[in-house]
């Protein structure tokens, strides 16, 4: 799929979009649209969310909120319920949140630090972070991810950009991939353990299917 650069909205459009919340009470497969989550007004973000990047080929840290943003998605509190049915059957022996990986799982700031890998392993694990973001920044940063081979498009009412590459030490393959939408950041960083279907089982979590409306 071909990238193109992402739409960025202008300081009036994000105040307008911000107003209207205020006032309100891949793996190639797509999920389905959203529905209408449980509304937390703001979010606020403190410290950086997303995994540093270890490799100049995944593009350096995403940026982290510098202050509120303004979301209908709730984040959840634990890792168990975040993945589809075939990532979760792929990842269902190796360890998840295991201690020498540092800290996971509900983090101070409202992020969701996820780690499935096996400690004893010279290179075999997949980190997601899920935080809050605000819009304009994000966007600026995937548009710059293109110039470095990222590949970026927009499914399931999001942005996305992905792209792999060889380990520079094992004969493995790297790769990371983000999600943004309404507010919320998804940041998966991978090496040698890429499950297929992961990052939509994700989105298809954080933003469940509308049910068709019953005929008239």
């Amino acid at each position: 799929m071909t990238s193109r650069p992402l739409a960025r909205l202008a300081p009036a459009a994000v105040l307008a979009a911000l107003v209207m919340l205020a006032g309100c009470a891949p793996e190639p497969d797509a999920a389905p649209p959203s529905a209408a989550p449980e509304s937390t007004p703001s979010a606020t973000a403190t410290t950086a969310a997303p995994e540093a990047a270890e490799s100049a080929e995944s593009g350096g840290a995403a940026p982290a909120a510098s202050g509120s943003v303004v979301s209908t998605t709730v984040i959840p509190r634990d890792c168990s319920g975040l993945l589809g049915s075939a990532a979760r059957t792929a990842l269902a022996n190796v360890p998840l949140n295991d201690a020498s990986f540092g800290p996971s799982g509900a983090m101070p700031d409202g992020s969701l630090r996820c780690v499935w890998g096996d400690p004893a392993a010279d290179t075999s694990k997949i980190i997601t972070t899920i935080s809050f973001a605000e819009e304009n920044p994000v966007i600026d940063f995937m548009n710059g991810l293109t110039s470095i081979g990222f590949t970026c498009y927009e499914p399931d009412a999001g942005v996305r950009c992905e792209k792999t590459w060889q380990n520079d030490r094992f004969p493995v393959t790297d790769g990371r991939t983000l999600y943004f939408r309404d507010g919320v950041l998804v940041d998966t960083q991978f090496s040698h353990l890429a499950p297929e279907g992961y990052t939509s089982g994700i989105v298809a979590s954080l933003w469940p299917a509308v049910p068709a409306a019953p005929a008239p």
